[in-house]
């Protein structure tokens, strides 16, 4: 994350801020319109791209937060804050992981034959055995691959459930944008969205 710095070290952008509650929240609210859920999306967006130029210019905190409750594990000290901000396990572990099958990497190739042989590449466990690990990849500009993987041993999991969910938040994201487009903003449930969008090799209808 802080590659433009000598002996750069990882960073963390957290996606679960207050301005991405708020529009989740406003997703799962039936009155709320589809302009004030297309707008909550972009405030949400620019947060985390605000987080991530933060980040990348050696301003993030997730780090620094660490290092300092590692010390306090070492002194045996107890903190309410790093306690909470910190639990044992996460249930859910994603981390974006390299793609060497993007546009540049994959010019020499028929683009048309392409699209059906390109994966999400090699993913990693879930840190809790009741949880779920997730690495995500955007491939192209229309195309986003994800590796989610879970215990079969957890009752309350399930990997399957998990791509469904996700594949239908990509839609319903989707399809605000759409509607913006066809000048049709109304208010009212989302509809099903277009053919078109991909997540990894199963696409979204």
């Amino acid at each position: 994350m802080t590659r433009l710095f000598v002996e750069g070290r990882t960073e963390t952008v957290r996606s679960c801020t207050t301005e991405s509650c708020a529009f989740v929240k406003a997703m799962m609210n039936p009155e709320c319109s589809r302009e004030e859920r297309l707008q909550l999306l972009r405030t949400a967006a620019e947060r985390h791209q605000d987080l991530y130029r933060l980040a990348m210019s050696g301003k993030g905190v997730d780090r620094h937060l660490f290092a300092l409750y590692v010390v306090m594990k070492y002194l045996e000290e107890v903190s309410p804050f790093f306690d909470k901000i910190f639990p044992p396990t996460y249930l859910l572990s994603t981390s974006q992981t390299p793609m060497t099958q993007g546009e540049y990497e994959t010019r020499d190739f028929d683009q048309a034959k392409l699209n059906n042989l390109i994966t999400p590449g090699g993913g990693f466990g879930p840190v809790a055995d009741d949880g779920y690990g997730v690495s995500y990849i955007i491939i192209k500009e229309d195309q986003i691959g994800f590796h989610i993987s879970s215990k079969k041993s957890a009752p309350n999991t399930s990997s399957h459930k998990f791509r469904d969910d996700l594949m239908q938040s990509l839609r319903e994201m989707k399809q605000l944008f759409v509607d913006e487009k066809k000048n049709g903003i109304t208010n009212g449930n989302i509809q099903n969205p277009i053919n078109g969008m991909s997540n990894g090799n199963k696409k979204i209808d």
